[in-house]
Formats: C-alpha cells, sequence, structure tokens
C-alpha cells in the first residue's frame, strides 16, 4: 500500500510543467504507482487548461490549430501494454520499471556489490543530479547518514525502513539536511529503489565517516 506520496504543491508544478526535471521524473515515475495522485495531477492538468481558456478572451489562441495538431499524431494502434514494461535484471531478479522510468533502463550502468548487501547501478539521467538504481537484499542497510542537499526516492518494488517510516513499493520519499536515516530491509525479495541526489549523503556513524572526506571524488 502507497503512503507516501509527493505534496498538492509538487503535483500541481508537475501538471503546470514547472518542477525540475530530475523532480518531475520521480514524480511522474510515482504517478504510474499511485492512482491516488494521478486523480489529483489529472484535476490540476484540467484546471490549467481551463485558465488557459480563459485567458484566450482575446482569441490570441489558435484553438484549432492546436487541435488538430493533436488529432493528427500519429498512434500506433493496439500496442499491447506489455510493449512498455522494461525490466532491469539483477543476479537472476528481475524488475519492471513504472513507465517514466523505461527510457532509463539504456541508460544504466552495471551493477556495482557494495558492503552490507547492497547493489548499485548508476544512471544518467543528465544534468548536475546523480541518480541511482538500489538494491538492498534481505538484511541489507545502508549506513545512517543525513544529506547536504536533497534526496528523492521512489520504491519502485519491495520494502524497507530507515528508522522514520516503513516504505512501501510506490512510495515517494524525499529527505534533506534535517533528515538522518539508515536504511534496511528484512523483505525476502529485498527492496529496488531509484533515488536522485543532488549533492554526496554525509555517513554520521562507525567506519562510514571515513567516507565523507571523499565522498565528492564519488558524485560526478
Amino acid at each position: 500500500m502507497i503512503n507516501f506520496h509527493p505534496n498538492n504543491q509538487q503535483l500541481a508544478l508537475f501538471a503546470e510543467g514547472n518542477l525540475s526535471p530530475a523532480e518531475a521524473l520521480i514524480v511522474s515515475a510515482h504517478c504510474d504507482m499511485c492512482e491516488h495522485c494521478q486523480r489529483i495531477v489529472q484535476f490540476h492538468t484540467e484546471s490549467v487548461a481551463e485558465d488557459l481558456f480563459a485567458d484566450d478572451a482575446d482569441g490570441s489562441i489558435d484553438f484549432d490549430s492546436m487541435m488538430s495538431e493533436i488529432t493528427n499524431i500519429h498512434v500506433e494502434p493496439n500496442q499491447p501494454a506489455k510493449s512498455y514494461s522494461k525490466i532491469i535484471e539483477l543476479d537472476g531478479k528481475e524488475f519492471v520499471l513504472p513507465r517514466s522510468l523505461n527510457r532509463l533502463s539504456s541508460k544504466m550502468g552495471n551493477w556495482s556489490h557494495l558492503v552490507g548487501k547492497i547493489w548499485q547501478a548508476p544512471v544518467d539521467i543528465g544534468g548536475v543530479n546523480v541518480a541511482n538504481f538500489i538494491y538492498m537484499e534481505k538484511g541489507g542497510s545502508v549506513p545512517e547518514h543525513t544529506h547536504r542537499g536533497s534526496e528523492t526516492t521512489l520504491v519502485i518494488n519491495g520494502e524497507f525502513s530507515d528508522g522514520i517510516a516503513d516504505y512501501d513499493s510506490g512510495d515517494f520519499i524525499q529527505l534533506n539536511g534535517n533528515h538522518t536515516h539508515t536504511p534496511f530491509t528484512q523483505a525476502q525479495e529485498g527492496c529496488l529503489v531509484f533515488s536522485i541526489v543532488d549533492k554526496p549523503l554525509y555517513f554520521t556513524s562507525g567506519w562510514a565517516r571515513l567516507i565523507n572526506p571523499f565522498s565528492h571524488l564519488f558524485f560526478k
């Protein structure tokens, strides 16, 4: 069950096309998995359309041409839904991506096995942000850390906890320097997430603190 969503302002900005590309990517993928947020985005989209028509009192927008262009867009008939599903693999496991992340399957780097039963695959999304698919095996844990910037995460498959809350498939999580957490999973199938950060993490306990002086070397 999805319990964590973008807030209403984020969904409104998404519908208006005013979110940053990185944030819009995860919000869009969350909406692929969440009917509740789909309905909210549809409401905001319709509101934007109504405002657009209301602002055209002087007839400056050529809606006949606009609608003609839209109706002439070619759509392949009878495309099965599975043609839009991309699968990524790790150690014999397969994960179906939300539709908005499909194109990222071709932009993935190789999986790397990190400490703590963690696997990570970098994803090139362009811009200054760093994106990764991260898979935690059962019993896997990311060392306790906070954030120099923001961290936006979508749970794609499985469940995990972090000392702040428990998360399930489809949950949208956005954290910053006010949060310190230790993600871990005891789910039998493990947990796959897609995460974007705009600055390196800052580890706050144990041996992982030794990484902090060098974290910028791993951040693009």
